[in-house]
């Protein structure tokens, strides 16, 4: 049974997990889509949703420095970073939630996995 067990594992262990997720978030970010497996579409869609929220409760406040040290914890890249404080976060200033879309594509031709574009919502 489940009970009380939160998140995706994807059959990996939790460093490897921690540096898939960072991965992918940071693609995303960067790129503002990126083509994955459903499911690693789908576990990541949270936290990449949490990092936005993160940066536009900065926009706020004059000094951002604990927000960007919390999302440096995850994106390890700076210029990433500064886009996601300087465009991405003003860009749903005034949006309540849902900053991604899945969009599911079919299978993958080697191995059939499902597969589907994870966006950034415009």
């Amino acid at each position: 049974m489940r009970h009380r067990v939160a998140g995706h594992r994807l059959k990996r262990s939790s460093s490897h997990r921690r540096a898939l997720f960072r991965n992918l978030i940071t693609e995303l970010f960067r790129h503002g889509r990126i083509k994955t497996t459903h499911a690693k579409a789908r576990a990541v869609r949270a936290d990449a949703e949490k990092l936005i929220t993160l940066a536009k409760r900065s926009l706020e406040k004059e000094n951002d420095v604990h927000e960007r040290r919390r999302v440096l914890r995850t994106i390890t890249d700076k210029k990433v970073v500064e886009e996601l404080f300087e465009t991405i976060a003003p860009e749903y200033k005034d949006r309540p939630g849902g900053y991604t879309r899945i969009i599911k594509l079919g299978p993958r031709q080697g191995d059939a996995a499902p597969m589907a574009i994870l966006e950034l919502v415009e």
